[in-house]
């Protein structure tokens, strides 16, 4: 259950990150902060099961692991990668389907 309460938070948290970045009211850096805390919380939950629970959660990580890779900065200058980050958004929002090409696991400690 803690688990999904803490997926249920981050995206949220997510949302709005990842939101304001693409309508640039929110610096890019921030977004950046926001995964390196996540990440830095996850690991008190000492998880060790890669599997994630639901699709939200796998969407979660997906976006998670590609901000990572890519960096936010990338949501200004990437026109695919903001693409397929605001079809993540539409899936948590529900007005969109599961993304196609989403590959999400936990990271594990």
């Amino acid at each position: 259950m803690i688990i999904e309460q803490f997926i249920n938070n981050k995206v949220v948290q997510m949302v709005a990150y990842v939101g304001a970045v693409i309508n640039e009211t929110l610096h890019y850096t921030e977004l950046d902060n926001f995964i390196l805390d996540t990440m830095s919380e996850w690991t008190l939950l000492n998880v060790t099961d890669e599997t994630p629970s639901s699709a939200q959660e796998r969407v979660f990580w997906h976006l998670m692991h590609e901000v990572s890779l890519h960096g936010a900065q990338a949501l200004n200058h990437n026109l695919f990668f903001k693409s397929e980050m605001s079809t993540c958004l539409d899936f948590f929002n529900g007005i969109g389907s599961y993304p196609i090409d989403c590959i999400g696991w936990r990271p594990i400690t």
